[in-house]
């Protein structure tokens, strides 16, 4: 059986609670890489999916950074 993907704000929560627990507790190295990969890939994930909602908003007009001015 397949795993649904997860929402962009679940993974966003998922990258949340790994800085947290990082930032929070000495941890094994083992399990300390563990979540650094983790969360450098949930990070990229983000950074990617962010980057592509842009290009789709700018293609119907101004830049968003223009659009967020205009608020």
């Amino acid at each position: 059986m397949s795993e649904k993907k997860k929402t962009f704000e679940e993974r966003l929560i998922r990258l949340e609670e790994i800085v947290k627990t990082v930032e929070g507790k000495t941890l094994p190295l083992e399990e300390a890489m563990k979540l650094y990969q983790e969360g450098k890939d949930l990070a990229n994930e983000l950074a990617e999916e962010l980057r592509q909602a842009k290009l789709k908003l700018e293609e119907n007009g101004k830049p968003v950074e223009e659009e967020i001015a205009d608020i």
